[in-house]
């Protein structure tokens, strides 16, 4: 089993930026390929970013990017992301997930594919 648990989240004005945090417990994530969703009120959760376990490919929902950027640190078992330029819009819970690589340079862009969710930090831009 592999728990998650987010941090980094918060008020920021638009235009601002914040990083994201996801920690990882009970297995190291060195095989897991990972991933960043968000849902906003009254919204399905969607896709923001993925990285795969060897940290080579990284894969981006298409609005977010040169905005946000998805990172990972195995030897800390933390995945990351840097979310710059924030806008009213990007104001959702973001959620991170995990999901054992079956190849190296494999990413997951699809909520089903993962198997472990963290509980997510709640990310509010205003105006």
């Amino acid at each position: 089993q592999v728990q998650l648990v987010e941090s980094g989240g918060g008020l920021v004005q638009a235009g601002g930026s914040l990083r994201l945090s996801c920690a990882a417990s009970g297995r190291t994530l060195s095989r897991y390929a990972m991933g960043w969703f968000r849902q906003a009120p009254g919204k399905e959760r969607e896709f923001v970013a993925a990285i795969s376990w060897s940290d080579t490919n990284t894969y981006y929902a298409d609005s977010l990017k040169g905005r946000f950027t998805i990172s990972r640190d195995n030897a800390k078992n933390t995945l990351f992301l840097q979310m710059n330029s924030l806008k009213p819009e990007d104001t959702a819970v973001y959620y991170c997930a995990a999901v054992v690589g079956w190849l190296p340079t494999r990413v997951y862009a699809h909520r089903y594919d993962y198997n472990y969710w963290g509980q997510g930090t709640q990310v509010t831009v205003s105006s």
